[in-house]
């Protein structure tokens, strides 16, 4: 998933002729604690609240006041992964996307971001997860599919985290069914270590809000 496909159209850009109120405003309806900075197709940068209070005159035209803004973006062509490391590193509540030429196209919100996000991990669909804990050297993404693909079950995301100063890692399969027991045994044959298991809605719901709680803890926002 590439960034031009997550660009909102919803959050406008401020120009430097308007004020910073204006801007606060629309950072409140929006939700956001950033704005582009844009004139005409031109990428100024990012003011956010913080540099707003600043001024200490926000009734005034924000191109009136010398600003040092940040210039975060991307190109519309770069991949999903690369926006949530831009947020990550400079918590930030947009990130503005610019093409080939550095003009200005669009912006992707945090909002979106973690929608698509759980969209390209297969959160919505229908289906089970298997957590399997393993030392790092011993991980085979050959191996793991083969074992699924021989129950019939087919992985329809798959993700590896890893244990801070340990050399264990949690690989964590969502699958496109919730009969899991005949390919639990058979990952147990493989001697693989089955950490957890998600059926029930119940606990699936608690599973995603977990790993929506550490990517937002990743993000740190």
């Amino acid at each position: 998933m590439l960034a031009k496909e997550l660009i909102s159209d919803v959050v406008p850009v401020i120009r430097t002729s308007e004020t910073g109120t204006k801007a606060l405003n629309w950072m409140e309806i929006f939700r956001v604690s950033h704005l582009p900075v844009v004139n005409n197709e031109d990428f100024l940068g990012l003011i956010s609240d913080t540099d707003i209070y600043d001024l200490n005159l926000p009734d005034e035209p924000i191109g009136a006041h010398p600003l040092s803004l940040m210039r975060p973006f991307v190109y519309d062509y770069q991949h999903i992964y690369e926006v949530v490391d831009l947020v990550s590193r400079l918590k930030l509540t947009i990130v503005p996307v610019l093409n080939e030429n550095k003009q200005y196209v669009g912006c992707i919100t945090l909002h979106d971001l973690v929608a698509h996000f759980s969209e390209i991990t297969a959160a919505s669909e229908p289906g089970g997860i298997i957590i399997l804990e393993m030392n790092i050297h011993d991980y085979s993404l050959s191996e793991i599919a083969q074992i699924a693909e021989g129950n019939d079950v087919k992985i329809l995301s798959l993700y590896v985290s890893s244990h801070k100063d340990s050399t264990k890692i949690e690989v964590t399969l969502k699958l496109n069914t919730n009969n899991l027991s005949a390919l639990m045994q058979a990952f147990e044959r493989y001697n693989y270590s089955i950490k957890a298991s998600f059926l029930e809605d119940e606990r699936l719901e608690f599973f995603y809000q977990d790993r929506f709680d550490s990517f937002m803890n990743y993000l740190d926002l």
